[in-house]
């Protein structure tokens, strides 16, 4: 590193030279100035006016009038070592990026000239995807037009391409958005048919020495050249069919000893037989003397640099381009399948299939990963489950045709792969692909392809390749989960698909059974078909063999510089991600896991009794898993019927094991507060059901370690207390305890007032439900719970949700819940109560503003149904104190004009819940009321969102429910209002009063269908009967006629009715 003021002075002494020397100097001094501005671009500041200002000396020699090559590229990488960022210092003005960018894009845009050697020429291409690199690195930059993003994008797809054997296509100089691929005009490629022939007589061919390739970038070039992606070469097309189609009838491929496609190649042939035409000529045929040799592997070396080079660049493109824009530019650089008589559009993975460089390869397929990554919603149109048959092809049909040439290009790559960090590569994209595409939109077939196709890999010699394999099975089991074609997969017994897949089962999943004798009283119910206890679901055998087995030296890292200290089991990452896959699959397939679960509890709690923080943590989670697994089959809303449930006496054995075992030990010592956090997440899956019937030391044992850790210093343990506390409030034999009821509000209410804003969120969470708590054991226990619970912590609970509703939005949700939960527990003891007044008032207000702010729709929503809670309230002087009409105009406004229609929907269902007329106050605030309810109805198709318009029919119900209790609550003096509304929009309010009574019978299913439109019959019937003897009360001229009104829009139902029935 230079100091600043020696930089000063060289840098003005280089740019005077730059100006006062010849010209044969200038080469010379621009490599010094490169050397000097080498990560000290934030100290040179004062000199880029002079090297980068409107005339600078870069900019003149960098330009493409600059006839001297070598010069321009010298003054090109010193443009590109000003652009590198130096982490903590400021970095160049945007008006220079701007310069430089345009400067780089300019080299890479010109051609080359005939007199330019091919290396300098390379090395010049280099230095401007360099710069371009720095800049999108650490300037940060965001390509925003399209004709930049189109330029650049050019450009690299030109320069991945440049001296790739066999291939040579003309690139537009820019790239434009669009659906279809984009035509690549090919230039011919002289000496194809004598290429062709070459490969048709591979015994003239030279056995090269592997002492004279070079390690890394031409070690591994003894692959096959597959010809062209879209199997325009024979063999393309005959590797094809080997590996994707006809693959069972090789059942000899080990990939540990053979890991490519050239697998089957006799031992001791040379795998140069398919090279490329330059390696494919002998010593005997050669035109080129050795140093002519020398000279074009040299070239070929700085060719294969700068696809590199373009590759990486590219990639930081990828993370700079916003991905809706991107992916205007999919059909560009991912494979498409190609039409009838039309060749296959060059794309990223043609560099996979053809690039002799391993490394190269590997860039290519990095990029494709970064594509391919957070493509979901792109991905999502694709569909081709049904058959096409159109006169134009539609764009999901497109996507869907490109995610089926993916999936059979990068399947071909696999098997033709020898480089293990290129394999692991390809395996990752794999894995991305699955894990974005809509399969369940899709023809079935293509994940039995790669569930088949990786088997074979998870017992690689190479630990990374076997670690990706088990990400991409991972990600396999967690698309679209559960899938159909994937739950006959996991059914498949271990043995089945060892021939589809080219291999036998993986040996370490059958060196020993793992799995423990079944229980005496038989195998659990809910066994999968094709699962049985002496053959489990082969993956999930693997995983766990790969977790609790002793590793097995034929299948793992031979690299071991310290056997002293290797550990007896596989390598820890091989471990976690095994660990992970199980997870998923519990997750999933929960159906097919449970018939292990009480197995797959005690894996887990071997890992969280290991010394390996990491792997105790998966193994949390595991427990996390198996736990949430039950708690969803036990849901109210379950379509799983009880004989096929994991039964709740072995969910209770499940969790006395867990609590016997290590998981209290870890909760209460461990100094890693993920794995804290995670075993709270754990304990917080216990089934309710289960948890009663745990041994009353085991209950005490949960609830006061989790009361405990309540008081943990940090906030991730302390959040994850909080929630599993907010869980457990909720069980049935602990809600009814009062003493457990109130330390569990004193543990919320403290974490509520934690600096955290993730805590105070998991508290205001818990404190929703420990006030629902109050309203159960309300309506269950009556007074005698009420009576016990402590009045001055109810007073607390209220005035820390007050305050708590003037929080950040994820704790406001909560926290107005919980509002809306005490008002309506308060009795009228607490109302007399002076020291409760205040609190009520400040409560009462905090929601009604609430309701009318501008918060999250989620807010919102909770603050309407809390106010109508309040309205349950008898004790609560609702029509009589000045908070009731703030609390109806505020629910008014909503209803009439909130742009989410389920608030609209909370708002109308508060306003109906009022028992008495009494409760809606005077008689002009009654017709305000009903007013509002009017024009909500006429408004209730009004949206600029699509997306609000499918609960339009749910708000018409609530609106005409919330009218119809208004009609059956109303006075005498009530009727004017109401009828002036309905001779003015009389048609529109029946219209709506009709449909409402229809839907009646068409939304509901069959069993309910009856019931329902009764009671909504029962309902109209009810006010025209209540409005009747009002009416009859009125005399002359005033008598208003809005019970003949409802009779004549029931008569009209009955009519339509019986035209249905008829």
């Amino acid at each position: 590193m230079v100091d600043e003021e020696s930089l000063n002075f060289l840098l003005s002494y280089c740019i005077s030279a730059l100006k006062q020397c010849s010209s044969w100097t200038h080469v010379e001094i621009l490599q010094a100035l490169a050397a000097l501005v080498y990560n000290n671009g934030p100290k040179c500041q004062k000199h880029l006016p002079d090297l980068l200002g409107q005339a600078g000396l870069l900019l003149q020699f960098s330009s493409a009038a600059q006839q001297d090559v070598e010069l321009r590229r010298a003054a090109v990488r010193s443009m590109a070592n000003l652009c590198l960022s130096v982490p903590g210092q400021p970095y160049l003005e945007e008006s220079y990026r701007s310069v430089c960018f345009q400067t780089f894009l300019s080299v890479l845009q010109s051609p080359k000239i005939s007199d330019v050697d091919d290396i300098t020429f390379c090395m010049l291409l280099q230095s401007a995807l360099k710069g371009i690199q720095s800049l999108l690195n650490g300037g940060k930059m965001k390509l925003m037009q399209t004709d930049q993003i189109g330029s650049l994008l050019a450009m690299l797809k030109k320069c991945m391409f440049h001296g790739l054997p066999g291939l040579s296509i003309e690139v537009p100089t820019v790239l434009y958005p669009a659906p279809l691929p984009h035509y690549d005009r090919r230039s011919p490629v002289k000496q194809e048919q004598s290429e062709t022939a070459t490969c048709k007589q591979p015994g003239n061919r030279r056995k090269k020495s592997k002492g004279k390739q070079k390690k890394g970038e031409f070690g591994e070039e003894g692959r096959e050249d597959l010809g062209d992606a879209g199997g325009e070469a024979a063999l393309g097309a005959e590797m094809l069919k080997l590996h994707l189609g006809d693959v069972q009838s090789r059942p000899g491929l080990d990939p540990q000893a053979q890991p490519s496609g050239a697998a089957h190649l006799p031992m001791g042939k040379d795998l140069s037989a398919l090279h490329s035409s330059w390696k494919r000529i002998s010593s005997s045929e050669s035109e080129y003397s050795d140093a002519e040799g020398e000279i074009q592997s040299k070239v070929r070396s700085y060719q294969a640099n700068l696809r590199q080079g373009a590759l990486a660049c590219f990639l930081s493109a990828v993370k700079s381009i916003e991905k809706r824009v991107l992916y205007g530019y999919w059909s560009a650089f991912v494979p498409d399948a190609p039409g009838i008589g039309s060749p296959q559009s060059v794309s990223l993975m043609t560099i996979a299939l053809k690039d002799p460089s391993p490394k190269t390869r590997a860039c290519a397929l990095q990029v494709l990963s970064a594509i391919l990554e957070g493509s979901k919603q792109f991905l999502s149109v694709a569909e081709d489950a049904n058959d096409h048959k159109r006169a134009f092809t539609p764009f999901s049909v497109t996507v869907a045709s490109s995610i089926r040439e993916l999936h059979r290009c990068l399947l071909l790559a696999l098997v033709a792969e020898s480089s293990s960090q290129t394999l692991t590569q390809i395996v990752k994209c794999l894995a991305n692909l699955v894990s974005n595409a809509p399969y369940n939109r899709l023809k079935p077939g293509l994940l039995t392809r790669v569930w088949n196709q990786i088997k074979p890999y998870i017992c690689h010699k190479d630990v990374n390749v076997r670690v990706s394999s088990l990400t991409l099975l991972g990600a396999v089991v967690s698309a679209q989960a559960p899938l159909p074609e994937v739950q006959l997969l996991l059914q498949q017994p271990s043995s089945s698909g060892s021939n589809s897949s080219g291999s036998t089962t993986p040996h370490p999943a059958s060196s020993e059974h793992w799995r423990k004798a079944p229980p005496e009283e038989g195998e659990p119910p809910g066994t999968p078909a094709g699962c049985s206890s002496s053959e489990p679901c082969w993956l999930l055998r693997l995983c766990v063999s790969l977790v609790v087995l002793p590793r097995e030296d034929s299948c793992s890292d031979p690299d071991t510089s310290f056997p002293a200290f290797s550990s007896i089991y596989e390598p820890c990452p091989l471990r976690l991600e095994s660990l992970q896959v199980l997870a998923l699959l519990v997750k999933g397939y929960f159906s097919l896991a449970q018939s292990y679960f009480l197995e797959l509890g005690e894996v887990a709690c071997r890992c969280v009794e290991e010394m390996d923080p990491s792997i105790q943590l998966h193994g949390a989670k595991l427990l996390e898993e198996l736990g949430t697994g039950v708690l969803q089959q036990y849901k109210p809303d379950s379509t799983i019927p009880p004989d096929q449930r994991v039964p709740v006496s072995m969910v209770v054995t499940f969790w006395t094991l867990v609590l016997n075992g290590p998981l209290p030990g870890t909760l209460q010592n461990s100094p890693h507060a993920t794995l804290q956090t995670s075993a709270c997440d754990a304990l917080s899956s216990i089934l309710p059901e289960a948890f009663s019937s745990l041994q009353s030391e085991q209950q005490i044992l949960c609830v006061t370690l989790l009361l405990g850790l309540n008081h943990s210093e940090n906030p991730l343990v302390k959040a994850a207390a909080t929630r599993a506390l907010g869980v457990y409030i909720l069980f049935s034999c602990l809600r009814q305890d009062v003493m457990f009821v109130a330390d569990t509000a004193n543990a919320i209410l403290d974490s509520l007032h934690d600096k955290s804003p993730n805590v105070r969120a998991k508290a205001a969470w818990s404190l929703g439900n420990l006030t629902d708590t109050l309203i159960i054991n309300m309506e269950t226990m009556g007074q005698s719970f009420q009576e016990e619970f402590s009045d001055l912590l109810l007073l607390k609970m209220l005035q820390s949700a007050t305050e708590a509703s003037k929080d950040r939005d994820k704790v406001k949700s909560n926290a107005v819940r919980a509002l809306g939960n005490v008002l309506h527990f308060l009795q009228p003891c607490h109302i007399a109560n002076p020291r409760f007044r205040e609190a009520i008032e400040d409560s009462l207000q905090a929601l009604i503003s609430t309701v009318q702010s501008e918060a999250t729709m989620k807010v919102r929503w909770n603050a309407c149904y809390a106010l109508g809670n309040v309205f349950r309230n008898p004790a609560l002087p609702l029509g009589e104190a000045p908070w009731t009409t703030q609390a109806y105009s505020a629910l008014s406004s909503v209803v009439k004009s909130c742009k989410n229609f389920k608030v609209r929907i909370k708002s109308a269902m508060a306003l109906s819940i009022p028992s008495s007329r009494e409760c809606y106050g005077s008689t002009e605030q009654f017709g305000q009321i009903w007013a509002a309810l009017v024009v909500a109805l006429q408004r209730s198709e009004d949206t600029e969102d699509f997306v609000e318009f499918k609960y339009s029919a749910s708000l018409r119900t609530q609106i005409c429910q919330a009218l119809l209790h208004l009609l059956s609550l109303a006075k005498s003096t009530d009727l004017p209002v109401i009828w002036e509304s309905i001779r003015e929009q009389g048609d529109a309010i029946g219209a709506y009063v009709l449909q409402y009574l229809k839907s009646g019978e068409e939304e509901n299913e069959a069993g309910r269908m009856h019931r329902d439109w009764c009671e909504r019959e029962r309902v109209l019937k009810g006010a025209i009967e209540h409005l009747g003897g009002l009416e009859k009360q009125l005399e002359g001229k005033a008598r208003v006629k809005v019970s003949d009104y409802l009779e004549a829009v029931l008569a009209n139902h009955a009519s339509a009715t019986e035209l249905t029935e008829a």
